[in-house]
């Protein structure tokens, strides 16, 4: 599995989002699970820390962690 860093988008960043992780056949968010973590959530860096450890998933038909900070 490969991690596709990109910056959180526009939108994301009004709505106060940190961090997002979607897993993915191909490069792309499109039909696939979003998974974000807010500013204000007191659980953040664990959230954050689980969702990049993609390990799990290394066998799977996921391509691709594409991960927004």
């Amino acid at each position: 599995m490969k991690k596709k860093y990109r910056k959180l988008t526009k939108e994301q960043i009004e709505r106060g989002i940190v961090f997002s992780s979607c897993l993915s056949e191909n490069d792309s968010e499109i039909n696939n699970t979003v998974h974000e973590v807010h500013r204000d959530d007191e659980e953040r860096e664990e959230k954050i820390r689980r969702l990049l450890d993609d390990s799990f998933f290394n066998n799977s038909y996921f391509n691709y962690n594409i991960v927004r900070r």
